[in-house]
């Protein structure tokens, strides 16, 4: 797997059931090995000694599971019809991995035609089958091309906002990158002023609906910015009410990002929890700070807090170090910052309150401006390496991706 590829599997990954069955006791040890990874907090790993026919005959009895993990010792048409006959007894949404003896670029192609996810050769290792598996259930979700990208500030003031709209605005015009910014900050949002809009709905309304599936009501509430851009008209929220359930805004999250191949959430304004949901699924977090001592001594902290939330790896977050020399006197100096953050400011943008005050105040794009420019390159540069451009996935007629092999019956009753 590719470093891309491993680049969007590298989330808290949703709640699932995944069941395994095989008699090999090294594979049994490698799938065990995944309940020590942090991704794997939500799933419910299950363990049946056996095979494809063990598997059928269990669940001629019970509810499936969202992702069915099956190993076999035989690849030939008496296993096919094995699968044939699993297949009956999963619903339409379950994900199907064979794991065989034999490395067979035909056989891989015949069995993703039945409705297989994957298939891997034994033995096989934990990276290994957690990576598959994770990107197995990422797929179910409908977001293996999307991208979550996370802006939060070390502590208020440091212009988090400011370069949240900045992006959306190249990420989509610049780059081509059809674009959600989402805001969670509730009543505290002012993308309505930064990006020249009218609040027509709350956050709370909108995580109401995207629970509900009703998708209309979402439509009304997403403003139209640019050819590619489109923003949650949110914000007219109680300031001093809290109505953005964490839970909720995940259910969010993964509607958006089965429809938008890049989702911005500026966390400037949000809760405690609502950041920590955000941060955990985030395939990069740009954490913004400024020189002063207790901007870096925060963004400190917060490295060391999203290090543990994310599995003690921060290869992910970026720090953005902004309004550099806006107070030289009282500014810590730059090599001192890098020694003090475990992970130093990989941009620098220097103070120039003519383009950032204008840009916000005036619902206006920083990249226009002839400073503006540079600073928007330097803020791409770690999100071009993450970017995914979709490679034309096969959709069902209801116009989603996937399609498990509880579909594999349907699909050969259509071929006779």
């Amino acid at each position: 797997m590719s470093d891309e590829e491993k680049t969007f599997t590298s989330v808290l990954l949703p709640g699932a059931r995944v069941a395994l069955f095989t008699a090999d006791g090294e594979t049994k040890e490698a799938y065990k090995a995944l309940e020590a990874d942090w991704r794997f907090a939500r799933v419910t790993l299950e363990v049946h000694e056996g095979d494809v026919g063990t598997a059928t005959r269990f669940y001629a009895g019970n509810t499936p599971p969202d992702l069915i993990v099956v190993q076999t010792e035989t690849i030939d048409e008496g296993f096919s019809e094995k699968l044939e006959a699993l297949s009956a007894h999963m619903s339409e949404s379950t994900s199907a991995i064979v794991i065989g003896p034999v490395n067979d670029v035909n056989l891989y192609r015949k069995l993703v035609g039945m409705g297989v996810s994957d298939y891997l050769v034994k033995p096989v290792k934990t990276d290994m089958l957690g990576e598959n598996i994770a990107a197995t259930l990422i797929e179910q979700i409908g977001a293996t091309d999307s991208r979550l990208i996370a802006l939060m500030g070390a502590k208020g003031g440091v212009g988090t906002t400011v370069l949240t709209e900045a992006l959306a605005w190249s990420l989509s015009g610049d780059l081509g990158q059809k674009t959600f910014l989402l805001d969670a900050s509730g009543g505290w949002s002012t993308l309505s002023v930064g990006m020249g809009f009218d609040p027509s709905t709350t956050l709370g309304e909108a995580l109401r609906a995207a629970v509900e599936g009703n998708e209309d009501s979402l439509t009304r509430m997403i403003h139209k910015a640019d050819e590619k851009l489109f923003i949650l008209s949110s914000g007219g929220d109680v300031m001093l009410e809290d109505n953005a359930d964490p839970k909720r805004y995940e259910v969010f999250l993964d509607y958006l990002m089965s429809l938008y191949p890049v989702v911005l959430a500026d966390l400037s304004g949000a809760s405690a929890a609502l950041k920590r949901t955000v941060l955990t699924r985030a395939h990069l977090t740009l954490l913004v700070t400024t020189p002063t001592l207790p901007s870096v001594r925060a963004a400190r902290t917060l490295l060391h807090e999203i290090k543990q939330i994310r599995g003690g790896s921060i290869e992910e977050v970026e720090v953005v170090l902004n309004m550099q020399g806006f107070c030289s006197k009282f500014e810590v100096p730059k090599g001192q910052i890098n020694e003090g953050l475990e992970k130093p400011p990989s941009v620098t943008i220097p103070f120039d309150p003519d383009i950032f005050v204008s840009t916000e105040s005036e619902a206006a794009r920083l990249g226009a401006h002839k400073d503006g420019g540079e600073i928007m390159q330097a803020l791409l540069a770690p999100i071009r390496k993450i970017l995914s451009v979709p490679a034309g996935d096969a959709v069902n007629d209801d116009g989603k991706k996937g399609g498990g092999i509880g579909r594999l019956l349907t699909k050969l009753k259509a071929k006779s």
